[in-house]
């Protein structure tokens, strides 16, 4: 027997012991039985092989459905080899008399018996099925006579659940002792690995596994497959046929496909377009779509799934949920399908399962591929599957379902604002370029106007994001003369045109002026949004104090304002409440502006609003969150310019002394010259924190230097947007400038009191006290701790806490300065402010102090941090009572008292006040 039959043994040896028991003179029917492609044939002709070997005679037929016209068409093929004997013409004119007179059968056994006299006889007949009728009843009555005759009668036949019910079988009349019958099961995954393995040694275990896959425990499809490949393992195994060469392999599924007769092929063709419905496919589920999807009947579609997951043809995924396979396997099944027809199976199935009231992304699947249907049920529920994949963060497939519901019949009506939705899906998550072109294409048609200034602020967003802010700018402006008689849409668009001006020098300045002279003329002209932008500018310029500026912000957020301009006062009055330090409020008005935002629209304050949120973090020392963030936005898209949330996350990796990092996310923005944005600038702020931290003091002054020539230059004169004085005077001090830094610090405290919130004056008087030095910096220095202490950044406390050590030591105030670098270390540990926990150890080692290493567990393991935040929890304080009192993040107060319970073992808070041991008792 040949060696490439894999797992046949047993039908090796039946059949070997079959043509012994011949060679004694007993004859014998073996029934081979198998699905398509399983290796019949093969096993027939390796049983045929070793007859010869073994002294019989072979005689072999393969039946085909031309043989079916003709009764005895198979025998007459089978006994052709036996003309020899007789002479042609004598043959020919014996068949014809014979069969005339009825006895054809008859003679055609008589020969049969002459030769099996001369020689025992192998009679192989393969596809037996196939054959006419009459051959079939010739060969069921040979095998009732054979038992006493050395011929040994081998016939293989199809056996495979089809949808219409085939046949009887060949033996279906004969009595089980005359038949031996064995099946031929599929190879199992071991063999067929090793099938792999032997045609493609230097296979990968992937590779491999793909290809027993798709092979689906067939030996005939899995060579197909094989001989496509080519051998080339380096290559994964494809999902489409046409990546497959010279094609054997879909040329297997389709022959296997026609042996099963049309009504199964459409069933199996009708499950490959269903696979589409997702978690739907579970087999309970699956049998009636399928089987009124194809017009099966429902218990035989039934039968056939069942067949086809024993036979390996389908697989239930861990879920249980039916699928081909694998998907080469699918797309083999319906590669010869005509596209009308698949057209038309993906349109019958969507208004099947409408019908049934399947779920909505499920039918919109099957329209993906359907004709145009014309019919406004397809736009609801291309719409719906648009939202629900939305809502599930999925905006490839809501990009999916908006196109094709572009490809129906529309009025204008509805095709300006499908197109404004998929153009700023397609610029935010797909493609910002198509995004681009579908909003120009939106503009142009005819809409009402409130969907044309959703459009004019979709495309103004999206033009100023790729750095076209001239052309933004000039849209919005050219809408705002086409808008008379809506005075709330012109406020709008000059308002945004306004926000977006923000980006560049000149545009920054005429906008603003134009707007301030338009509220001089009237108020209403501008709104409560245009007005909150005149406080955020006036904040930026110096002009007035935290105090005014929330008072004028909460006194227009009490003033009606409609939905269009909403967001753009929410946006600035979150800003300006985030650098006044009303965290909390501006937290609020964060997520208010970003819940009122509509997930389909690109809006210009958007990416302001999550910049402000992303500042709020970094504000209270939030590291964690604000890096996840960061994450969270650079996994949706990769812009060439970084935006706020990019320079908080970098000051956080620096913060957090993830250095190398830092230095990646630097690199990967090139801070072009010739490029201003507002954006831009506090990324190279952020920058030169790193080049400080890494000790590029000279690269690190450069880029505070030129952060401030250019928000000077902007006229924002202010120290809330980046507080570069400070940092460059820190920067001249260690270069040995102290005049420059005394200066640029004086200056800073100056403007920092003007704005006067505890943050930035607390800021700027640690850094006046770091270049001035002496008992006047002593002084400073712990004025700068007591103002922070009233801030909600840590991490700002921390350092001047430092510069108070570092105050004290230099007066050889050794004990006091231990105190306050303790306070840092441990404010530090509970920040997370590696960098600066670092720097503490550092100043305690230099006046002498060391940190102990704590246990692992118990109480003694706890930190100073860890202990002093479960004493608050024990007392019955609440997460966000700790957070305030202690000025750290909520987040942070959860993490140690996690870390507290696992130390000391118990569960939760409720075990904290039993907990003597918390409190050192």
């Amino acid at each position: 027997m040949t060696a490439e039959l894999l797992e046949r043994d047993a039908a090796h040896a039946l059949l070997a012991s079959e043509t012994e028991r011949v060679l004694a003179g007993a004859g014998r029917l073996v029934l081979v039985r198998g699905a398509t492609g399983t290796g019949r044939t093969a096993v027939l002709e390796a049983a045929a092989e070793h007859a010869a070997h073994s002294g019989l005679r072979v005689l072999h037929v393969r039946c085909s459905r031309e043989d079916t016209a003709a009764p005895f068409g198979a025998i007459d093929h089978l006994l052709g080899s036996t003309d020899h004997r007789l002479g042609r013409a004598d043959k020919d004119a014996d068949r014809t008399s014979t069969r005339k007179d009825g006895d054809s059968p008859a003679q055609l056994w008589r020969l049969l018996r002459s030769h099996s006299s001369a020689c025992p006889l192998m009679v192989g007949v393969d596809d037996v099925h196939l054959a006419d009728a009459a051959s079939r009843r010739w060969l069921a009555d040979v095998a009732r006579r054979i038992d006493r005759l050395p011929i040994l009668l081998v016939i293989t036949e199809r056996s495979q659940y089809d949808v219409s019910p085939q046949p009887a079988g060949v033996t279906h009349a004969l009595s089980p002792s005359l038949v031996r019958t064995h099946t031929l099961a599929p190879l199992t995954d071991d063999a067929s690995t090793a099938l792999v393995r032997a045609a493609v040694p230097a296979a990968s275990a992937q590779w491999t596994a793909d290809c027993v896959r798709a092979g689906a425990g067939n030996p005939l499809l899995l060579r197909a497959l094989l001989d496509d490949l080519g051998g080339a393992p380096h290559q994964a195994v494809p999902e489409r046929c046409a990546a497959l060469y010279p094609g054997a392999y879909p040329a297997a599924v389709s022959w296997w496909l026609d042996s099963t007769g049309p009504a199964t092929a459409r069933l199996a063709r009708t499950l490959a377009i269903l696979e589409r419905t997702g978690p739907e496919n579970a087999l309970d589920g699956l049998a009636g779509l399928l089987a009124e999807a194809s017009g099966s009947d429902p218990a035989r579609t039934r039968g056939w799934l069942t067949a086809m997951l024993r036979i390996g043809i389908l697989r239930p995924d861990p879920a249980g949920l039916v699928h081909y396979a694998h998907p080469l396997l699918r797309d083999a099944v319906l590669a010869d399908w005509p596209a009308e027809a698949r057209r038309a199976a993906n349109r019958d199935a969507s208004e099947l399962m409408l019908r049934r009231g399947d779920h909505v992304e499920a039918i919109a699947r099957q329209l993906l591929d359907s004709e145009t249907v014309g019919q406004s049920w397809v736009r609801r529920v291309l719409r719906d599957a648009m939202t629900v994949a939305v809502r599930g963060e999925r905006p490839g497939d809501a990009v999916r379902y908006m196109r094709r519901a572009l490809e129906e019949p529309l009025p204008d009506s509805e095709r300006q604002p499908l197109l404004t939705e998929l153009g700023s899906l397609e610029y935010a998550c797909t493609n910002p370029s198509a995004g681009i072109r579908r909003l120009s294409e939106a503009l142009y048609l005819p809409a009402e106007p409130r969907e044309r200034v959703h459009t004019a602020l979709a495309l103004g967003a999206a033009l100023a994001d790729r750095g076209e802010l001239d052309s933004a700018v000039s849209l919005l402006r050219s809408n705002e003369s086409e808008l008379t008689g809506h005075p709330e849409l012109v406020r709008t668009v000059r308002v945004a045109s306004v926000a977006l001006s923000d980006q560049d020098l000149a545009a920054r300045r005429d906008a603003y002026q134009r707007l301030k002279d338009t509220s001089e003329d009237s108020q209403e002209a501008v709104g409560a949004a245009g007005r909150a932008l005149l406080v955020r500018y006036a904040v930026t310029a110096g002009a007035i104090s935290a105090r005014t500026a929330m008072t004028q912000l909460r006194e227009l957020l009490t003033q009606p304002v409609g939905p269009l301009e909403e967001p753009f006062l929410l946006g600035t009055s979150a800003a300006v409440a985030q650098w006044a330090d009303e965290l909390d409020e501006a937290e609020w008005l964060v997520k208010r502006g970003l819940a009122g935002q509509s997930p389909l629209l690109l809006h210009p304050m958007h990416q302001v609003l999550c910049d402000v949120r992303a500042g709020i973090a970094a504000a209270r020392g939030d590291y964690g969150r604000l890096l996840a963030e960061y994450a969270e936005q650079d996994s949706r898209d990769h812009r060439a310019e970084p935006t706020d949330v990019a320079a908080y996350a970098l000051r956080a990796l620096v913060e957090t002394g993830r250095l190398e990092e830092a230095q990646q996310l630097a690199d990967r923005f090139s801070l072009d010259p010739a490029l201003d944005s507002w954006r831009m600038n506090l990324f190279r702020y952020a920058r030169g924190t790193l080049r400080s931290a890494v000790g590029d003091t000279t690269g690190a002054l450069h880029d505070f230097l030129e952060c401030g020539r250019r928000q000077s230059a902007r006229g924002v004169v202010s120290p809330v947007v980046t507080p570069w004085r400070a940092a460059a005077a820190e920067c001249w001090l260690a270069l040995g400038d102290r005049p420059r830094a005394v200066a640029l610090a004086h200056e800073e405290v100056r403007l920092a009191r003007l704005w006067n919130t505890p943050r930035a004056v607390g800021r700027a008087l640690q850094s006046l006290a770091s270049a001035t030095g002496g008992q006047r910096g002593l002084e400073l220095a712990e004025e700068a701790v007591g103002v922070l202490r009233r801030s909600p950044d840590g991490s700002e406390l921390v350092s001047a806490l430092l510069e108070q050590g570092r105050q004290l030591t230099g007066a050889d105030r050794r004990n006091r300065a231990r105190e306050c670098l303790l306070e840092a270390a441990e404010r530090a540990e509970l920040l997370g402010a590696e960098r600066l926990r670092l720097c503490a150890e550092k100043a305690l080692r230099a006046v002498g102090a060391r940190r102990i290493t704590a246990a692992l567990t118990g109480a003694e393991a706890l930190t100073s941090s860890e202990r002093r935040i479960a004493e608050l929890a024990a007392d019955g304080r609440t997460n966000t009572e700790i957070s305030a009192f202690l000025n750290v993040a909520r987040r942070t107060v959860e993490t140690h008292l996690t870390s507290t319970y696992r130390k000391l073992g118990i569960q939760g808070r409720g075990e904290l006040q039993a907990t003597r041991s918390v409190r050192g008792e």
